[in-house]
């Protein structure tokens, strides 16, 4: 893709959302905040658009997208919901849920987005800036997150312009998001099945269900396309290598942490970011990728992660971490 586009960043308000509104239908791409990350916006109906979103991102045509929507209603306009789809669609929307769903007879969303399956992945962002922009444009509007495929998710509008600055048409500042990891995908095509953790809790989906969630699916297992976004092997990845686990640092490393810093070696890190120096969960939650970010660009060689537990949205964010230290083609 030419690097030929002049990108405009807007703040957030009534013009920003009309501009972002018209940007779309015109087959435009956007970068605006939602309570996860930042998304990379397309009209879901429009194949050239869509096309176009997965070059400014290079991303694998194979991984779908989900499509975002401003209302129930519109939800339920491109896809099926059985009983239990609407009780978690009731329970966590508007916010950080997604849900695979069965393509409804009318479903606008083009296959391009679909990836060619016959399911859907739908969810209504709880962000009023992103909300404001849905309800201008009136449609469905697919947002992967507004990076580059493979790097790490954009948490402020800076973030975003440093990936695709000259590869889309507008970017519209609401300020650092709330979240900071992508939305919680649940599969109901068959028993509701976790897909990837991320912003709600699978404790808070469980207790809505009354029993509990199938594992997560294992990533990309042979040449099967993905049924949602985030399930590649190798994803949310910086340029410098990621070690797990870290019980020191190498010389060279960086230090990704999470609490007291104790390790040995990290008085001679090439650089520190801490997630949580109290041990909050959903404080290093939001940090996550702006740390990976930084500690990318101090030039370390690797990046050394202390241990995360494991429970709430530690669950989320080891899988993030666990994407990016894996092997990369």
């Amino acid at each position: 893709m030419t690097l030929d586009l002049t990108t405009t960043t807007l703040p957030a308000g009534d013009a920003a959302a009309a501009a972002a509104a018209d940007c779309l239908r015109g087959g435009g791409l956007i970068g605006f905040p939602t309570e996860t990350v930042y998304g990379l916006g397309a009209d879901a109906a429009n194949p050239a658009a869509v096309a176009r979103l997965y070059a400014a991102k290079g991303r694998p045509s194979f991984n779908p997208l989900i499509a975002h929507v401003a209302t129930l209603d519109a939800a339920r306009s491109i896809a099926r919901f059985d009983a239990i789809a609407l009780k978690l669609a009731e329970a966590f929307w508007p916010g950080p849920l997604t849900l695979v769903l069965p393509k409804a007879s009318g479903c606008t969303v083009c296959d391009l987005a679909t990836a060619g399956l016959d399911s859907v992945a739908v969810r209504i962002p709880a962000h009023p800036v992103a909300q404001a922009i849905l309800r201008a444009f009136g449609g469905a509007v697919v947002a992967p997150s507004a990076n580059r495929s493979g790097h790490v998710s954009p948490t402020t509008a800076a973030h975003v312009r440093a990936d695709l600055d000259g590869r889309i048409d507008l970017i519209v500042d609401g300020g650092p998001v709330e979240v900071g990891v992508e939305s919680t995908i649940v599969g109901c095509l068959d028993a509701p099945r976790l897909l990837r953790p991320g912003g709600v809790l699978r404790e808070a989906i469980e207790r809505v269900l009354g029993f509990a969630l199938a594992e997560p699916a294992s990533a990309l297992a042979g040449n099967a396309a993905p049924l949602a976004p985030g399930m590649l092997a190798s994803h949310y990845a910086p340029g410098a290598q990621v070690r797990l686990d870290a019980e020191d640092v190498d010389p060279g490393e960086a230090l990704l942490a999470f609490g007291p810093v104790e390790l040995p070696g990290a008085e001679r890190a090439a650089a520190i970011r801490n997630l949580s120096a109290a041990g909050d969960l959903a404080e290093a939650a939001a940090n996550l990728f702006g740390a990976l970010r930084d500690l990318d660009a101090s030039g370390a060689r690797a990046i050394a992660v202390m241990p995360i537990p494991p429970h709430g949205l530690g669950e989320a964010i080891n899988d993030r971490l666990r994407r990016a230290a894996a092997p990369r083609d």
